[in-house]
């Protein structure tokens, strides 16, 4: 077994038997950001569930923590594993406050994460801004201190600045308290910034895997063939 916390190795995976994931290796290592780019419909969000044991893989193996593993996300949390997931996983209708001590988290860690959530702990989750929000679903995640962080579309539909805040707190827990990040990412120059290992994937295969300064030369490729994937998409 390999250094990394997290690794797929010939992993299969999709839904009712039927896989959209096909023959995937991933690793993801303590203290690396490790980003995952592709078109809609590549199969991004389909390994994440995978590699958080919320969907069991149909083939290969997925070792977390030096372990071969089919437990499921439960577990894998209660072991170190936080998954942030597309939908902002916060409590409308409780506070922010509320929705910190639900996490049964260290508060006073997760809000020197975030002191921007210090003036609105009174105030109701629905009332917050969508980065807010974002924010605080963040800074629960990586309260509990984990050993690997998986994060889907972290900045879906949010300011260019707000992206760049999240994602900055990131790459601070990966490279400073050693947390292994896998992140799937929309923002792709944004997501270079940060990243230290960047796998594209298309059509469920990982077509594209290495070192970001090998990736980030191709910056301008890799857009072009979202856009003309994601339209491609529309027009079918």
């Amino acid at each position: 077994m390999s250094g990394a916390v997290l690794e797929a190795r010939g992993v299969a995976a999709g839904y009712h038997g039927h896989p959209i994931v096909h023959d995937l290796t991933v690793e993801v290592r303590a203290g690396q950001v490790v980003v995952l780019l592709g078109p809609n419909g590549a199969g991004k969000t389909t390994t994440l569930l995978t590699l958080s044991g919320d969907l069991p893989q149909l083939a290969g193996e997925v070792w977390f923590d030096g372990t071969a593993t089919k437990t499921p996300l439960h577990r894998r949390a209660n072991d170190g594993l936080s998954f942030v997931t597309e939908e902002r996983s916060v409590f409308m209708r409780l506070s922010v406050i509320e929705n910190l001590r639900v996490g049964r988290i260290d508060i006073e860690r997760a809000l020197d994460l975030f002191p921007e959530l210090r003036p609105l702990l009174k105030r109701r989750a629905g009332l917050l801004s969508g980065g807010e929000q974002q924010m605080l679903t963040l800074a629960r995640a990586l309260a509990r201190t984990p050993k690997v962080l998986l994060i889907d579309e972290l900045s879906l539909g949010l300011a260019p600045l707000v992206v760049l805040r999240l994602l900055e707190a990131v790459k601070k827990a990966a490279h400073e308290d050693g947390v292994g990040v896998l992140l799937v990412e929309q923002h792709v120059k944004q997501a270079l910034k940060v990243a230290d290992h960047v796998l594209v994937m298309q059509r469920g295969r990982v077509v594209l895997d290495g070192p970001t300064e090998q990736v980030a030369s191709r910056v301008e490729e890799l857009e072009e063939a979202y856009l003309s994937a994601q339209a491609g998409e529309r027009t079918a």
